[in-house]
């Protein structure tokens, strides 16, 4: 039963800006870093996405939660988010198939969230000072105490959060008798990548984050995924020597957000923090391989750098990002493995970029090569 108090709340960025808005879901104090995603639609998604663990969401579309809640429209086991702003906070709602409201969602998972915030004032701010940690509070109220909270959060620049959201034991999805297998690294893996390899016949171990690669090898798999995920891929040794083994055996890899800043650390290329990250269902980018444009689906705060990209003689880039040039795709020059920096599997958003999934089993059955 959705119990839901209109108590007020705060929103204090680590620059000292304050928003007062009214408190949603748990009563209580949350701190993150601080982001924003464009989306119009898909919010339940985006809650349970471990890409954001870690972070408050600000969603820019105005209704939040206006159709419901629905058991199979999840990315993961729980809501990964750190906290939710929105301005307008729908407990009713529309939707016949959803299961429950949003208050009661979050009530269930324990997730601190603020509404009635001007959420375009806020986005500007963000887009101009560029991301920062914030904490949101419901039972807070002297600004000091929560300055001083506040000062104690981490930034999310070199914090290793994948093994917080991996797996703990590997486990299996999809049909055994598939034509094809994979081993999965799960660095905070979403489900509907795991649907979008059972779709094309393929059977997938997933592995915990720190699995070693003679471990994956076990299963004897066709090819390798590496996954997106939270974090700094900076500080993940663990998953670049994986990944240089994978390579130094020459088996077929396709990697996903995480997957490609690490394939590119593999590679000698370093990642950075980005001053405002990619987050929502409609960059363009350019596959300059096809010559053709694509609507895609973006969650990351960190990229490859440029120009070692560019410079490097191990890599060829495959896709660009149209709106500030950052590199989306790469390929090993001589090896079957290659990367994006976004979401294929969408969910939410557009299904242009779905291909890179038949290209990766065209990779396996070597039908692919370059």
């Amino acid at each position: 039963m959705t119990n839901y108090t209109k108590l007020p709340a705060i929103l204090l960025l680590a620059d000292g800006t304050v928003f007062y808005g009214k408190a949603a879901g748990k009563i209580g104090t949350t701190t993150g870093e601080i982001c924003f995603n464009t989306g119009m639609t898909g919010y339940q998604e985006i809650f349970t996405d471990p890409s954001y663990f870690g972070q408050i969401m600000v969603t820019t579309n105005a209704h939040i939660g206006n159709y419901g809640i629905h058991k199979d429209e999840i990315e993961s086991g729980s809501i990964k988010i750190a906290g939710l702003v929105c301005k307008n906070y729908n407990i009713v709602y529309s939707r016949k198939e959803a299961t429950e409201s949003i208050q009661d969602y979050f009530q269930n998972d324990n997730l601190v969230a603020i509404s009635d915030i001007d959420t375009r004032a806020l986005v500007r701010h963000i887009r101009d000072k560029g991301a920062m940690n914030a904490i949101i509070s419901s039972e807070i109220t002297d600004l000091e105490e929560l300055k001083q909270k506040l000062a104690e959060v981490p930034s999310m620049e070199g914090l290793e959060l994948s093994s917080k959201v991996s797996t703990t034991e590997p486990y299996f999805y999809g049909n055994p008798e598939a034509s094809l297998k994979v081993a999965a690294l799960d660095l905070g893996i979403k489900k509907n990548i795991l649907r979008s390899f059972e779709n094309r016949d393929i059977y997938v171990q997933v592995f915990p984050a720190k699995t070693p690669f003679a471990e994956m090898e076990k299963f004897s798999p066709d090819g390798y995924f590496i996954s997106n995920g939270p974090g700094d891929p900076s500080v993940m040794p663990y998953a670049v020597e994986t990944i240089k083994d994978i390579l130094a055996e020459d088996k077929p890899l396709f990697g996903i957000c995480l997957g490609h800043q690490l394939l590119a650390e593999a590679n000698g290329i370093g990642t950075m923090k980005m001053f405002n990250g990619h987050r929502g269902l409609n960059h363009p980018v350019k596959n300059i391989i096809k010559n053709h444009c694509e609507v895609t689906s973006q969650n990351h705060g960190f990229g490859v750098i440029p120009d070692e990209v560019r410079n490097s003689d191990k890599v060829e880039i495959t896709h660009v990002n149209l709106n500030d040039k950052s590199i989306e795709g790469i390929r090993v020059k001589g090896k079957k493995a290659f990367s994006v920096q976004y979401h294929p599997e969408s969910s939410p958003g557009p299904h242009d970029s779905r291909y890179l999934f038949d290209d990766f089993v065209e990779v396996m059955k070597g039908e692919l090569v370059w």
